[in-house]
């Protein structure tokens, strides 16, 4: 269980991390207010605090697995809230990057 557990910490963490860059985004460059920024800030704050209930003691080890779930996670989110269409190379990168998050976090390991 300790793998879906830390897979569920990973999709929380995108949807604070990824959902709060796109509120900012949302509030400055399509000009909807502050008050969007200011949720996509608290959001990006809120990813601060998940990522440390991940399961790993490792910070280095836990914020490079990470950055393959934002990878994946932000062109999915492009495609659900901007109508964003990924070309296979996109898809392609997403999963090496997926690949490459499960190889750091989830290897099996002798420490």
């Amino acid at each position: 269980m300790p793998v879906l557990r830390s897979a569920a910490l990973f999709v929380v963490a995108a949807l604070f991390e990824i959902g709060g860059a796109w509120l900012v985004w949302q509030g400055v460059r399509e000009q909807r207010g502050w008050l969007w920024a200011a949720g996509g800030v608290l959001a990006l704050g809120a990813y601060g605090f998940v990522a440390t209930l991940q399961p790993d003691a490792h910070f280095g080890r836990i914020l490079a697995a990470y950055g393959g779930i934002f990878v994946a996670g932000s062109i999915l989110w492009g495609v659900v809230a901007d109508g964003y269409r990924p070309d296979r190379w996109d898809i392609a990168g997403a999963l090496i990057c997926l690949a490459g998050m499960a190889v750091i976090m989830y290897a099996p390991r002798g420490d």
